[in-house]
């Protein structure tokens, strides 16, 4: 692949030269695998060539290439002012390469990252076995477990038994005021259950989730976000369909639309996923469940057509794929929820809440006032318990006027 991307004869011996020159070829044939330009990838190859002869000079076997080394490399080329925007990257992807190829020993984590990661290790076990919960809440709650430990022993040994109250008050108080409620009560959760599973494999004597305080957040305090049917039109008719980006979006779009469905459930769902012939598709919900849901024709169309004609060839199983190299699915539901506001500002909706859930609100507003009851709304949208659904009985203010009471001493 190297010698495809580098036509002049002088420079490949050049690049015989140093000493990474055996793995240019396999790393430039993962690069094109991930979908990067031919103009990109040879800009990368070079790089690393660069790298190369920066350890020959330097008399450095390849076994000896690890991050400190990059560091070195990098702080050289900006001295010389030759560091350009993606290097840094550029040599990750590379380390990462070698490592997997077995060409470089694994990172070696310090003592204190080791024990976090093995209390994690520990932790997510007993969320996902005994409790459960799927990967999206404990994406959640590590992070939050991990900045605590971290916080409270710092450099030192980690022993619960000295974990008080009063740690966990420290602790929530400096970050409650900075997150929304909603994120405050993923926090409080996240220690809850973190508490619990010490106690329950004995490493604490008392329960300290009952110390963990409750974050006021008042059920039914606002009127859910929804969008009108003429401006879920124009969302829809602002993609492009003539590019593989907006072919792409319009698929997710009408996903969240006509489905009701959330933003990490588009992120998992795969091409198996798809059941073409019977017209349904399977979608990974909360707490790991797998439902399966009727693939409406104007839906399946629109991911026909992205599948056909713009999603990027890649190994990916997902069926949404980065446009921009490297081609792989999703990282997270951030991708989703920032494809939805884009559209919403592209077809000039200034609305309070942007988030991918706006449509699943509109689908529950729209079926309200179609005439769909409540417990009607909760199967579509697949609500375990019938209270998560009552929220909706304040879309229809019209109803809600009807029995409003007299204001005292006034007209209503």
């Amino acid at each position: 692949m190297s010698n495809q991307l580098f036509s002049k004869q002088a420079f490949l011996q050049h690049l015989d030269a140093e000493p990474l020159v055996s793995y240019l070829d396999a790393f430039s044939n993962v690069l094109s695998g991930q979908g990067y330009a031919r103009s990109t990838t040879k800009q990368k190859i070079q790089d690393i060539s660069e790298l190369g002869q920066w350890l020959q000079k330097r008399n450095l076997a390849i076994e000896e290439l690890n991050e400190s080394c990059i560091n070195k490399f990098i702080r050289h080329r900006k001295k010389r002012n030759h560091l350009h925007r993606g290097d840094q990257f550029t040599f990750k992807q590379f380390i990462v390469f070698l490592r997997d190829k077995g060409v470089l020993s694994a990172v070696t984590p310090k003592i204190k990252d080791s024990e976090i990661q093995r209390i994690e290790n520990n932790f997510t076990q007993y969320l996902q076995q005994e409790r459960g919960l799927s990967q999206a809440t404990l994406d959640n709650y590590l992070p939050t477990v991990r900045r605590f430990l971290t916080e409270r022993f710092r450099s030192k040994k980690i022993i619960f038994d000295k974990l008080c109250p009063q740690d966990i008050s420290r602790f929530i108080l400096r970050y409650a005021h900075t997150m929304s409620p909603g994120r405050a009560q993923l926090m409080t959760s996240a220690l809850r259950s973190f508490f619990r599973f010490l106690h329950v494999r004995g490493e604490i004597d008392i329960d300290l989730a009952a110390a963990v305080p409750t974050v006021a957040r008042w059920r039914f305090s606002g009127i859910p976000k929804f969008l009108k049917p003429e401006q879920v039109k124009r969302v829809l008719q602002g993609c492009d369909k003539n590019t593989a980006t907006g072919q792409r979006n319009y698929a997710i779009l009408l996903l969240l639309a006509r489905l009701g469905l959330r933003a990490g459930e588009i992120v998992h769902l795969e091409l198996d996923d798809i059941f073409w012939e019977v017209s349904e598709l399977i979608v990974r919900g909360k707490s790991n469940r797998e439902e399966r849901l009727p693939l409406p024709h104007d839906v399946g169309q629109a991911i026909a057509t992205y599948l056909r004609n713009s999603r990027p060839h890649c190994s990916s199983r997902k069926a949404f794929i980065r446009m921009i190299a490297p081609h792989q699915g999703f990282s997270s539901s951030v991708a989703v929820c920032n494809i939805v506001q884009r559209s919403l500002e592209h077809a000039g909706i200034n609305i309070g809440f942007k988030g991918a859930h706006l449509f699943r609100h509109t689908l529950a507003a729209n079926m309200l006032r179609g005439g769909a009851s409540i417990a009607e709304i909760g199967e579509i949208l697949r609500h375990q318990l019938p209270n998560t659904t009552e929220i909706y009985t304040k879309v229809d203010l019209k109803a809600l006027h009807t029995i409003a009471l007299p204001w005292p001493g006034g007209a209503v």
